[in-house]
């Protein structure tokens, strides 16, 4: 069965999360998703507050920048939500956009680098590790969690290029794409994934992949998501965006379900004008038409 969800994105005020969290909880919707995105807000925080204010729906955060982020921080904040919302929290991290990085003075030379040494010590202390390593950006000497995670927990990673989706498969558990990934884009992501499980020997482990879809219904929704792809460059693709009834949105999921996503989750425009709405949508319009 194909997981369903929705992004609450960060050009929303952070005093628009609850309204949204709450209706996506009572409607039923599967995954509420977070972007910790410069200099809007901040991936724990806003998880935190939304894991709190409703009772079933998970919430993850794609992505957590690593090179804003000491892994050890990241594996205290990411532990204490899997101890506090046992199940729920979904928590993936990336190498962020290179130019904000640059901005606040964390850009690193080699990002592949960074994100495989973060990866390989987050999951050891999610784990209940203790962790000595001297990497060329990850240090810790004897490092465990005094709280680590009670059962096993996902640590998912966001990707576009090549190598970085190969990565993925290899040091993380579950991979994110973003909204500019085709269906064809994502059979091609399987495959450079499971090149890197292969290589890793962890061709036995679940690996579980959650892809964006840029979505929009009502009035003036063609418009709105083709602006928002010619913005980012996409132009007027016909395999990215949807636009239009839960039908129609429903066939562009399962089209993406079909070429190997376990997740899709619908990603409103920037300037959806109704958050809460949108929620609905996906949650009792939508999800009934996926399988």
């Amino acid at each position: 069965m194909t997981s369903l969800g929705a992004v609450f994105r960060p050009q929303l005020a952070p005093e628009r999360l609850r309204a949204v969290a709450e209706t996506a909880d009572r409607a039923g919707l599967e995954e509420l998703w977070l972007w910790e995105d410069c200099f809007r807000e901040g991936g724990i925080s806003t998880a935190a507050a939304a894991l709190a204010w409703t009772g079933r729906v998970r919430v993850g955060v794609g992505l957590l920048p690593v090179p804003l982020r000491n892994v050890a921080i990241t594996a205290m904040e990411a532990a204490g939500l899997h101890r506090m919302f046992p199940g729920r929290p979904v928590l993936g991290v990336g190498h962020g956009v290179q130019d904000w990085m640059g901005q606040v003075g964390a850009r690193a030379e080699s990002p592949l680098t960074l994100l495989r040494e973060h990866l390989v010590a987050l999951r050891a202390l999610l784990r209940g590790e203790r962790v000595t390593t001297e990497g060329r950006y990850v240090r810790l000497d004897d490092v465990a969690l005094d709280w680590p995670p009670r059962e096993p927990v996902e640590v998912l990673a966001g990707a576009t290029g090549p190598r970085t989706v190969r990565l993925t498969g290899e040091a993380a558990d579950g991979t994110v794409l973003t909204a500019l990934t085709s269906p064809e884009g994502v059979r091609r992501a399987r495959l450079l994934i499971d090149e890197g499980r292969a290589a890793a020997g962890r061709t036995g482990e679940p690996h579980r992949v959650v892809v964006y879809l840029l979505a929009a219904t009502g009035a003036g929704a063609a418009e709105r998501v083709r602006a928002e792809l010619i913005a980012e460059g996409a132009g007027a693709d016909p395999d990215l965006g949807v636009a239009g009834d839960a039908a129609e949105v429903a066939g562009a999921v399962r089209r993406l379900a079909e070429a190997g996503a376990d997740s899709v989750v619908l990603q409103p425009t920037g300037d959806e004008p109704d958050p809460e709405g949108f929620v609905r949508f996906v949650a009792e319009d939508v999800r009934p038409l996926v399988p």
